[in-house]
């Protein structure tokens, strides 16, 4: 076993969880959160061990199937993005009244500054609305330490936890020092009638869960991972979450002190005893102002607290050294004049891409059709919002293109037409088809199916060679589920078709299917 590895953050919590008897992890690929999975897909020992590694179809069945392993008494993780937790909700807030038997993570994988996402959401709101602690490493040795930790924590408060890890720590690397590996939790399912949330049962575990809370806040106050450091000078104290917290030790400010806040509940006690040693304190902290209300909470609206509220860091956008140091009095920042000068390079579909073909057909036949609007969804073919199509009318959350398209249909708009990938809408866009078919809805579905979940980097999607299928098990009549190959040879045949399904008032499919480019030259490559 090597001693240390250079690894991403996302790969530091994916080693220490197979090193920390991982029997199963369960996700759906959602960029910054997706190499913890592929990690562990591609991990020798736990490939052995036959650790569970394949992709879910969406993040309520990952954390579900997560909650049926830890049932069952084994460790699990759940890893996804910080949209991912909406579509979790019930499942991951229940879990917390249900308990836990074997140890359970909740790896949310925020994106402050929205680099690949559609809101700049603080999962840090999701761990106290469950109630239950959590944890946010501040470097990739500090995220492998954790897991350990907080599976064991897990096991120990019979609760799930949350960790909370940003862009910048997921993919950024550093060195890391593995610990000793252990054994897998021995099968042993649970017992405990806490499982079953009938009322009745359910109010006695919310009231369980209330209980533990004292013990909770004990933890953190006692936590290796929340450190309070004094100068014995008065002046600004600071409290840094996470990544933070090296941001300020690179600024090297003269301040009264320190908390390093990487557990919570906020240990109460530590910030107090900061607050005293302060003339104010400034919360320092990626994302939304979470911490920097709770401390306002704790301290009394007398004591000044700064932060993202008041102005003293940007109210929106990731952290950087140059911003942190600007709030602490010790501006860093570092001009590269010959960067201004560079011309934006706004993302692009790949040429040859499938999606170009299917917008460049699109486009022609709803310019005949004054009043359509096209509903676009999450994946690579979002860009078709850009130019040089400019085809899309929306771009949501997962799913929402044919739900929307549905509800303008029922508005009065024609042809109301949605564009949902292959990987979304088995993620998403198929309870929305039923709402459509139950009504007969007059709009016109195209699934661009390139066979992999291209915009994470491809991997499995979960419908492959199943849509067909699935939208005549769902009642779209199979005279009008149509397929169609996206390519310029093919281009009178794809115009046609969507004519006529825009032409049939009722529910009709149409599945552009074409591999995706660079998967075919991934596959071509592994050939030769």
């Amino acid at each position: 076993m090597e001693a240390k590895r250079l690894l991403l953050g996302d790969e530091a919590v994916a080693l220490a969880a197979i090193d920390s008897g991982l029997s199963g992890v369960y996700a759906y690929p959602g960029t910054p959160s997706t190499e913890i999975t592929e990690f562990i897909q591609k991990d020798p020992a736990a490939r052995e061990r036959g650790v569970h590694s394949r992709w879910c179809t969406n993040e309520k069945t990952a954390m579900e199937a997560a909650l049926g392993m830890s049932y069952a008494g084994k460790r699990a993780l759940v890893c996804m993005k910080h949209v991912g937790m909406n579509v979790c909700a019930d499942p991951f807030i229940n879990s917390a009244v249900t308990g836990v038997n074997g140890g359970l993570i909740v790896l949310a994988a925020d994106d402050p500054s929205m680099h690949s996402s559609q809101n700049e959401q603080d999962s840090r709101f999701y761990g106290n609305f469950a109630m239950i602690p959590m944890f946010e490493p501040s470097s990739q040795q500090e995220a492998y330490d954790m897991v350990g930790y907080a599976f064991n924590l897990s096991e120990e408060l019979h609760v799930p936890v949350l960790m909370r890890v940003v862009t910048r720590l997921a993919h950024s690397r550093a060195e890391v020092k593995r610990g000793a590996p252990r054994e897998e939790n021995r099968l042993d399912p649970s017992d405990d009638r806490g499982w079953i949330l009938l009322p009745a049962i359910a109010r006695k575990q919310y009231l369980k869960l209330i209980d533990k809370q004292p013990l909770m806040l004990g933890k953190s106050g006692s936590s290796p991972f929340n450190t309070l450091t004094l100068t014995g000078e008065k002046g600004t104290g600071i409290i840094a979450c996470g990544i933070a917290y090296n941001y300020v030790k690179e600024a090297d400010p003269q301040v009264s002190g320190i908390l390093k806040l990487s557990h919570y509940p906020l240990p109460a006690e530590q910030i107090r005893a900061l607050a005293a040693a302060s003339d104010k304190i400034l919360v320092i902290e990626d994302g939304q102002p979470f911490v920097e209300h709770e401390v306002r909470a704790i301290l009394g609206a007398a004591y000044p607290v700064e932060g993202r509220l008041t102005g003293a860091l940007p109210r929106t956008g990731e952290l950087t050294p140059d911003s942190v140091g600007t709030a602490v009095g010790k501006p860093t920042f570092r001009h590269f004049p010959d960067a201004l000068n560079m011309a934006p390079r706004p993302p692009q579909l790949c040429p040859g891409c499938g999606h170009r073909d299917v917008y460049a057909a699109l486009n022609e036949v709803v310019a005949d059709y004054p009043g359509a609007r096209v509903f676009g969804d999450i994946g690579c073919y979002t860009l078709g919002a850009l130019p040089p199509f400019r085809t899309l009318s929306s771009c949501v959350d997962m799913g929402a293109s044919i739900t929307m398209a549905k509800g303008a249909a029922d508005a009065g708009v024609h042809p109301a037409i949605a564009v949902i990938g292959d990987s979304t809408f088995t993620h998403s866009g198929m309870t929305g088809l039923l709402d459509a078919v139950n009504e007969n809805a007059d709009i016109t579905v195209l699934i661009s199916d390139n066979l992999t979940t291209a915009m994470t980097g491809g991997q499995d999607s979960a419908g492959t060679s199943k849509y067909e299928g699935i939208c005549t098990g769902l009642g779209v009549d199979p005279a009008h589920v149509k397929v169609v190959v996206p390519l310029p040879a093919n281009m009178s045949e794809i115009k046609e078709t969507i004519r006529q399904e825009i032409a049939y008032h009722g529910v009709s499919v149409i599945i552009a299917r074409r591999e995706c480019i660079q998967s075919l030259k991934r596959h071509s490559a592994k050939k030769i």
